[in-house]
C-alpha cells in the first residue's frame, strides 16, 4: 500500500485547454466547472477551455480556474480510485485546493475567496509594477544576498519561494527584479526566466494586501481537515478551524517554504506524491528534494488512468 501525499500547484501552472478533457468525459468534473460559474457568475470553463492566454494569466481570473481545475481533479480522481491521502499541500493558490480537498472549506467559499483574495492582491501593486522571477542553479544564501543588496524603498526585490534545492522565485518591484535577474546571472545562475503572474506575491509589498483579505476571511467559516493540510508559510504547523484564517492571512506576503513542506510529508511516512493539477512542476520539485518519494499525477484522462492504475484502483 502506498503511503499517499496529495499537492496542488498554484499560478504559473495553467494553461489554456486545462480541465477540458476530464470534463469531457467525467460528468462530477462538469459539476465542478457548473458551480463555479454559477458562484462566480463567470464562464470559468470558458476561460480554462478556450483563453484567450491574456484574460487566463489575469490574477482575477487565474486565481478562480486554477482552484476550479484542481477541485475538479481531486474530486474525479477520489471517485476512480478512493485514496485516502495521509497529508496534503498546496504550493500557494494550490492551499485552497488543498483545504477544498480536505474539507475545510467549502468550494463555494473557496471560490469567493480566491476571487476576493486576487483582487486585493492586483489592488495592492497594479499591473505591470511588480513581476516574480525563477532563478536556478544557485544556493539560497546566495540569492537572498542579492535581493538585500538591491532592494531598497520604491524598489523592492525579496525571495518569494524556497522551491527545492537550486531553484527559488525572487519577487518585487519589476525594475528591482530585473536588477537581480542581472546581478544573479554575473553570480552564476544557471537559468532565470519572467513567470507569467501579474502580481509579485509573497514579498511585502502584499502586506496592504492581506490586512484587506482579512475582512473577507472573517465572513468565512472553516472547519478542522479530515486530511491534515500543511501551510507553505509555516510548515511545522498544520491547518486547524483555529488556524486556517491567521495561515491564509500571513501566506500572501510570506515566502513559500515548498522544499521544507514536502519534507515534512516525507517525515509523516508518504512514499507516494500525487499533483492534481495542470502540468507537472510540482513533480519535478519533489523529486529534486527527495527523489526516494514516488510521483504521479493527474490533470486529464490518461494520466488519470495511469495514475488509478498505479494505485490498483479503476479508470
Amino acid at each position: 500500500m502506498h503511503a499517499i501525499g496529495v499537492v496542488f500547484p498554484g499560478q504559473g501552472s495553467q494553461y489554456v485547454g486545462m480541465g477540458r478533457e476530464l470534463c469531457g468525459e467525467s460528468a462530477t468534473a462538469r459539476l465542478v466547472f457548473e458551480e463555479a460559474r454559477d458562484v462566480l457568475e463567470m464562464d470559468v470553463a470558458q476561460i480554462c477551455f478556450e483563453g484567450p492566454r491574456e484574460a487566463l494569466d489575469l490574477t482575477v481570473n487565474t486565481q478562480a480556474c486554477l482552484l476550479t481545475v484542481e477541485t475538479a481533479i481531486f474530486r474525479v480522481l477520489s471517485e476512480r480510485t478512493g485514496i485516502t491521502p495521509r497529508a496534503m499541500a498546496g504550493h500557494s493558490l494550490g492551499e485552497y485546493s488543498a483545504l477544498v480537498a480536505a474539507g475545510a472549506l467549502p468550494f463555494a467559499d473557496a471560490l469567493k475567496l480566491v476571487r476576493a483574495r486576487a483582487a486585493c492582491q492586483q489592488g495592492a501593486v497594479p499591473p505591470g509594477e511588480g513581476c516574480m522571477a525563477a532563478i536556478m542553479g544557485l544556493d539560497e544564501e546566495t540569492v537572498d544576498r542579492a535581493c538585500r543588496e538591491i532592494s531598497r524603498e520604491g524598489a523592492v526585490v525579496e525571495l518569494a519561494n524556497i522551491n527545492c534545492p537550486g531553484q527559488f522565485v525572487i519577487s518585487g518591484h519589476t525594475p528591482a527584479v530585473e536588477a537581480a535577474l542581472v546581478k544573479l546571472r554575473d553570480m552564476g545562475a544557471k537559468r532565470s526566466i519572467r513567470l507569467p503572474v501579474s502580481i509579485p506575491s509573497h514579498c511585502s509589498l502584499m502586506r496592504p494586501a492581506a490586512v484587506e483579505f482579512e475582512h473577507y476571511l472573517e465572513d468565512v467559516s472553516f472547519a478542522d481537515c479530515i486530511v491534515p493540510v500543511i501551510p507553505n508559510c509555516d510548515p511545522g504547523r498544520s491547518h486547524a478551524q483555529a488556524t486556517s484564517k491567521d495561515l491564509l492571512s500571513r501566506q500572501i506576503y510570506s515566502p513559500v517554504r515548498w522544499q521544507e513542506t514536502v519534507e515534512a510529508m516525507a517525515a509523516r511516512g508518504i512514499d507516494t506524491i500525487i499533483e492534481a493539477g495542470p502540468k507537472r512542476v510540482l513533480c519535478g520539485l519533489v523529486t529534486r528534494i527527495r527523489d526516494s518519494i514516488g510521483t504521479l499525477n493527474v490533470e486529464d484522462a490518461g494520466s488519470l488512468k495511469k495514475t488509478a492504475g498505479t494505485l490498483g484502483g479503476g479508470a
